[in-house]
Parts: structure tokens; sequence; C-alpha cells
């Protein structure tokens, strides 16, 4: 166990990374050695910062904390800390069941848990994190919450109501880090499209992204999470225009039948969403657009799932991700519909729907060979170097494998000619 050193783990998604980031930032200033999803915990504290989205996150939170319970118990760890999405829905059942943690705090306590290891929140410091991505990419969080309410999130009952961060804050944010070499800049919210709405009453994402390209160094921005209804249009310009916005959007779709729709209370129809991707493919030419679509939801027959395989196979996403309704408490849905497509057709379904994805995912790659694209190199492996291209976003998108026939730089961009291509990775010559 090392004194005044704090190990913080992070679950779930990129926003919770951001969380970890800037919270390491005020144990940094405090005096604290931090490290971040270490392979081996020895700090005297440690943080886990949970995810309470799905089942299956839960869960892997629980048995991160009891594992960490159990270094406890044999001396390893002295303080047991566990904030986050988890934390701040199940807090009382969770302290009532896990003993072994010191401390439960909810997602943004922050400054409780400064002032039980004796020291002061530093609001100075607020916009100022350390970054646990390589140097030349990062997570920026432009609002936090949810005012859609659909009726199989929690997200709302976790966060709260839709928040944007102010835009001078960002950029200068931007700003700093692109001065420090930050040359890629994944924009993430649990909403993208309302950016600003809480702000001046309209939606700002085109002005922040506009504002965001002008300045020096940054290179690549590349937007996640926006949602279908009240798309903000204004933004596809910008995406055409300029050359450092990448031509990719991650949209949730989540169905297409008109009836899981309504009864997931998405406020969209199938003609409306369709109408919405041919006006996202029509006027930014080129662009990769990745959704997320959900299987087994209350209502949804073989009618219903045969519909949402035929707009997949239609669509064409070039990325696509996808997962089996869970039941999640104080939802919509769950004091609402009854869940009553047995887990087994659910999973079924999901294994028929990736399968064609990967299908398409093959075609649209294969598609690539010979073309010479822009790459930026993430990392060095044995044998090749391992980059990405505008169309793909760290950890989640397709990797590039570039051969070592020329020395490259990690962080850098190279111009890659395709060579080869599998579902998932292409494989690359440095030009």
């Amino acid at each position: 166990m090392r004194k005044n050193k704090i190990d913080i783990i992070s679950l779930g998604c990129s926003k919770n990374l951001v969380d970890s980031e800037h919270l390491m930032r005020q144990f940094q200033a405090a005096g604290y050695q931090v490290a971040h999803n270490a392979n081996r915990v020895d700090g005297e504290t440690v943080v886990v910062n949970t995810c309470g989205f799905i089942a299956d996150a839960q869960q892997e939170s629980i048995d991160t904390i009891l594992r960490l319970g159990k270094a406890k118990r044999k001396g390893q760890i002295r303080n047991l800390f566990v904030m986050g999405c988890l934390s701040e829905r199940f807090r009382a059942d969770l302290t009532e069941a896990l003993p072994e943690v010191d401390r439960m705090y909810g997602k943004f306590d922050w400054k409780g848990m400064l002032a039980d290891l004796g020291h002061a929140y530093r609001d100075d410091l607020a916009h100022e994190r350390i970054l646990t991505t390589p140097n030349h990419y990062c997570y920026l969080k432009i609002s936090e919450g949810c005012n859609r309410f659909c009726a199989f999130c929690a997200i709302p009952l976790i966060t709260g109501r839709h928040t944007s961060v102010p835009m001078p804050h960002l950029l200068d944010e931007v700003s700093r880090l692109a001065e420090s070499g930050v040359k890629e800049f994944n924009v993430i919210a649990q909403d993208l499209s309302s950016y600003g709405m809480d702000l001046e009453g309209h939606m700002m994402l085109p002005e922040l992204i506009d504002r965001m390209a002008d300045i020096p160094g940054v290179e690549w921005i590349r937007l996640h999470y926006a949602y279908p209804t009240q798309f903000p249009y204004d933004i596809l310009p910008v995406m055409a225009s300029r050359d450092n916005v990448c031509s990719y959007l991650d949209i949730a779709l989540q169905h297409i039948s008109d009836k899981v729709l309504t009864n997931m209370r998405r406020h969209i129809s199938r003609q409306e969403t369709l109408d919405l991707l041919d006006r996202l493919r029509r006027e930014v030419p080129g662009i990769h657009i990745r959704t997320t679509l959900m299987v087994g939801f209350p209502g949804e027959g073989e009618q219903e799932f045969e519909e949402l395989m035929d707009f997949t196979r239609k669509a064409r996403f070039e990325r696509m991700g996808a997962f089996a309704y869970s039941e999640e408490a104080g939802t919509w849905a769950a004091d609402n519909l009854s869940d009553d497509i047995p887990q087994e057709v659910k999973q079924e379904r999901l294994q028929r729907l990736m399968a064609l994805q990967e299908d398409i995912s093959l075609e649209i790659q294969e598609q690539k060979v010979g073309q010479t694209l822009k790459v930026i190199i993430d990392r060095e492996e044995d044998g090749y170097y391992v980059g990405r291209t505008q169309w793909d976003s760290p950890e989640v998108d397709p990797e590039v494998l570039i051969t070592k026939d020329k020395p490259q730089a990690v962080g850098e961009f190279v111009n890659a000619r395709i060579t080869g291509a599998l579902p998932f990775e292409l494989m690359a010559v440095a030009e």
C-alpha cells in the first residue's frame, strides 16, 4: 500500500471517464499521486467510478467493488470509495449490501469526497483535468443529463435534467488541450442535439462546433450521441464545409417500427427517421453513421423485428451496435409495460441482427480497399502500427493495421493505402 496515492477505476462510458479525469485533477492539486485503471492497485485509497446504465454494466461495477473489498480485508487498501451512476441511483441499497465500502457518493458530490479526505474542492480547477487517453485525443463532454425520458432509459433518473456546459468554458478547454498537443476531440453528451437549449433557448451545437473548428491545432472533431428527434440540421453544413469536422455521426435510433417507437416514447416515426437519414447522407456526402438498435422491447413481435432487420439491410449503417432490452426499475417501461419477450428470443434476435450487420460492415470496409486515407496512429504493436480514420471513434470502431515498412510516430497522421479489409479492421501500408 502506497501512502498518499489514490487509484481511480472508471467503468462504463466515456462520459464517466471525463468525470474521473476532472476528479483526478482535484486529487493532484490536493497533493496526491493519482493512477487511473492501473494494472496493479496499490494506493491506500481506491475510488470506483461506477456505471448504472444496464444490468451487465451494473454487475461489472458490483463485481469490481467486491474484488476490491477482498483486497481491503487483506490490508492492501485502506479506503474504498464508490461514486458514479450506480451509487447515485442505488446509494441506500448499496450502502447496506456492501459494508466493505467506506463511503458511498453520488455522481457529482466530489466536494464531499475531498472533504472526507481532509481537503477542499478547488473551484478554480473545475474545468481542468488529467487526461487518461493517449495525448493526441480526448473526450469533450459538452452537457450532462437528458430531458427526453425514453421509456427504457434510466439516465434521467441518474443524471437529472439536461444541463449544457457554457460555450466559453468549452472553447477555453479546447484551446488549452490543443496547445498541449491534443489533435482529436470526440465531442460527447447524453443528448448532443439539445446542447444550448437551457442556455439560450435554441440549439447551439452548430455554433459550438464551428467555433471549435477555428481553434489552431484542432485537426479532428467527431460527434457522439445525437438524438434523432428535433435534430439540429444546421450542424450538417458545418460538417460538410469544415475539413476538420469528421464526416461521422453517432446517433442512436433504437428501432424503426412505429409501434415500437411509440412504446419507447421516442417521439419520432418511421418516416421521420428515414427522412433524417436521407438528409444526413445527402448533405454530408460520405458520412459514416454509427447507431444503436434495441431488440426485444415490449411490443416487438416477429413482424416488428423483421421490419427492423429490413431497415438495417437497407440503411447500411457503417457502424452499428445493438443490445437486448432489459427492464430498468423506475423507468416508464418498467412501470407500464410487461417485459414478456423471453430472454432466449431476445438473444436470438440480437444474434441475427448483428450477423446481418457484420456482413454489411464487411461490404463497406471492402469498398475502401485501394483508397488512400488519412490515419492517426494510436499505438505500436508487434508487426504493425494501429490507427484510425476520421470514421473511427476510439475503442468502439474499426482500426487500421499499418505495416512497419516505414517508421511512424504515435499521435501523428499518416496517409495509408488500404490493402485489405475485415468486418472490423482494415489493413494498410503507409505512403
